[in-house]
C-alpha cells in the first residue's frame, strides 16, 4: 500500500479449536484446528480478500473476528480511537457495544431472515435492542439504509419468501447497515446467486463502501469476485495464512504453490484462449491431524526435506507488503 493506513483490525496468534469429546463423560480427545495461528492486520476503509479451499478456515476466522466463535488463544485487537483493545477479553457490555461497530453479511440471505415475520419487523428490532426508542426514528433509519440498497420501503411490508435471492441479500446489507458499523464482514455474500445478480450486489458494496467509508473482510472461494473486491488479499489453507499481498501482485505474481494452484483455476472468458491447469496431487490433511512441518507439503509439487519437518515462517518476499510463508523463498533469501 503505498500511503499510510490507519489500522483497524489487528489479529495475533490467534487460534481457534473446536473440542473432540469421547465417552459419557465426554472426555477431549483431540481438537479440530479451524484457525490455527493466524496473524493479519485490516486498515480502515479498504477491502481484504480471505481466500481458500472449502475447509481452510476463513470462515470461522471471520466469525472469531465478530466473537460469534470464542478464540481459543490469541488476541484480536480493535481500534478504539487510536487505542487497541483485545475484544476476546470483553465482557457482555462491552461486547454489546462492539456490535455496533462490526456487523456481518451472511452467505444465506434466506436462513438470516425470519421466515415467519415481515422484514419490517426484522428490521425494527435491532434498533430497538440498540436503543433507538423513537418510532419515526427507527422508520426513518429502514428507509435510509433501503433507499443504499435500492429497495422501495413499502416492501418491508413483505415476507422474506416475497423476495428473489439478490433482493434477499441487499435486504441482508441494509440490515447490517442500520447501526452504521464501521467494519462488515461478509462470508461468501454472493455464492448463492445468478452471475448477473452477482455483478449488482459487488456493485452496490463498493458504492456503500465509498458513501460510508466502510471496511470489508470478503471471504469468498470464487477468485474472479474476490479479485474485482479487493485492495489486499489473504490466503489461507488449513486454518493458516500462506500468502498475503497486494490484490494486483498477488495475481500477476503469486508466490506460494498453493496460491498458484488456485489461480489456475480462474476460468478464461475466451474459447481460443487456453490456461495450463496445475492440478494438486494428494489429499487434503485432516484439520485434527496436522502433518509436522508444512501443512502443503504432501501436495507440494516443489516439496524439500525441510518442508516436512519445519513450519515455514511468514517472509517478505517480492512487492513491498507481499508476504508468503514457504521454504523456497526463505532458502532465496538466506543464499
Amino acid at each position: 500500500m503505498s500511503e499510510k493506513k490507519e489500522m483497524i483490525f489487528k489479529v495475533e496468534n490467534l487460534r481457534t479449536w473446536f473440542p473432540i469429546t469421547k465417552g459419557a463423560f465426554k472426555k477431549v480427545v483431540g481438537h479440530v484446528k479451524a484457525v490455527d495461528d493466524v496473524s493479519l492486520e485490516v486498515y480502515r476503509g479498504e477491502t481484504l480478500g480471505i481466500v481458500g479451499e472449502s475447509g481452510c478456515g476463513k470462515s470461522t476466522l471471520g466469525k472469531t473476528l465478530m466473537m460469534l466463535e470464542k478464540a481459543t488463544d490469541g488476541q484480536v485487537l480493535f481500534n478504539y480511537d487510536g487505542e487497541f483493545r483485545d475484544i476476546t477479553k470483553f465482557n457482555a457490555k462491552e461486547m454489546f457495544d462492539f456490535r455496533k461497530k462490526v456487523q456481518m453479511v451472511f452467505q444465506d440471505p434466506y436462513s438470516a431472515l425470519n421466515p415467519q415475520k415481515k422484514i419490517y419487523t426484522s428490521f425494527e428490532e435491532p434498533l430497538k435492542v440498540h436503543g433507538v426508542n423513537s418510532e419515526a426514528e427507527r422508520e426513518a433509519i429502514m428507509q435510509k439504509v433501503l433507499k443504499m440498497v435500492n429497495i422501495q420501503p413499502d416492501y418491508l411490508m413483505r415476507y422474506p419468501h416475497e423476495f428473489s435471492g439478490g433482493q434477499r441479500q441487499r435486504l441482508c446489507i441494509a440490515r447490517a447497515l442500520e447501526v452504521m458499523p464501521e467494519v462488515l464482514i461478509c462470508d461468501e455474500p454472493v455464492s448463492a446467486l445468478d452471475v448477473s445478480i452477482q455483478a449488482q450486489v459487488l456493485n452496490l458494496m463498493k458504492d456503500i463502501q465509498k458513501e460510508l467509508n466502510l471496511t470489508y473482510l470478503f471471504i469468498a472461494h470464487d477468485l474472479s469476485v474476490v479479485q474485482y473486491m479487493s485492495d489486499r488479499i489473504v490466503v489461507m489453507y488449513l486454518g493458516k495464512i500462506v500468502e498475503v499481498a497486494d490484490s494486483r501482485a498477488l495475481y500477476d505474481e503469486p508466490l506460494h504453490p498453493y496460491t498458484k494452484a488456485l489461480l489456475s483455476a480462474i476460468p478464461v472468458p475466451d474459447i481460443h484462449k487456453t490456461k495450463k491447469r496445475q492440478v494438486l496431487e494428494g489429499e487434503v490433511p485432516s484439520p485434527i491431524h496436522k502433518p509436522t512441518g508444512c501443512a502443503f507439503h504432501n501436495r507440494c509439487p516443489h516439496c524439500m526435506e525441510i518442508c516436512k519437518q519445519v513450519d515455514p515462517a511468514m517472509t517478505c518476499h517480492g512487492a513491498p507488503g507481499h508476504m508468503v510463508a514457504c521454504h523456497l523463498y526463505n532458502q532465496e533469501q538466506q543464499a
